[in-house]
C-alpha cells in the first residue's frame, strides 16, 4: 500500500544525509530501516533549528512524539551517496501537525527515490497527553516568522 503524499503542503526545510556503508542491506542497497532515520533526521533538524529560532529551551514538560510513519520506497539508494531530504508541513491542528519527507539523491536531483511522512502530536510529557502546540511552533508549521 503506498500513502499518497499530499499537493498542498508547505517546503520547510532540506538537509544532505550522508550514505554509510552500514546503512546498506545484504543485497546492496539501503536498508528499509534507514529511510526511517532518513525522515527522522530531516525532522529533528528542522524542529531545532524552528527551536533555536524561537528562544524557547528544549526539552521542556511538553514535547513531540510521532503517532504514526510510512515510507513509500520508488528505487533503490545505494553507497557511496548523499540523501538530499526535504521536509514539507501540512494540516496543522490544535495539538498535531504533519510532515512529509522526500528523498533524491545528490547528483540526481528532481528523481524522487523514497517518500514519507509521519503525524507529530504534542504531548504533556508527564500525563503522556496531548496539549495544544506552543505559539512557536505553530507559528513555524504555518510558515509565519518565529
Amino acid at each position: 500500500m503506498k500513502i499518497a503524499i499530499p499537493e498542498n503542503k508547505t517546503f520547510m526545510h532540506q538537509c544532505i544525509i550522508p550514505i554509510r556503508w552500514g546503512d546498506m542491506d545484504a543485497v546492496g542497497h539501503v536498508n528499509n530501516t534507514n529511510y526511517i532515520r532518513y525522515l527522522e533526521i530531516a525532522r529533528t533538524e528542522w524542529m531545532l533549528q524552528m527551536r533555536d529560532a524561537s528562544g524557547e529551551a528544549y526539552p521542556a514538560k511538553t514535547g513531540p512524539i510521532i503517532v504514526n510513519v510510512f515510507c513509500n520506497f520508488y528505487l533503490p539508494m545505494k553507497f557511496p551517496g548523499n540523501v538530499i531530504a526535504k521536509l514539507y508541513v501540512s494540516d496543522c491542528g490544535r495539538s498535531t501537525f504533519d510532515t512529509w519527507v522526500t528523498m533524491e539523491l545528490e547528483g540526481q536531483e528532481g528523481t524522487i527515490y523514497a517518500a514519507g511522512g509521519a503525524t507529530v502530536i504534542w504531548i504533556d510529557m508527564e500525563k503522556e497527553k496531548a496539549v495544544s502546540l506552543p505559539d512557536w511552533v505553530r507559528k513555524a508549521v504555518q510558515g509565519e516568522a518565529v
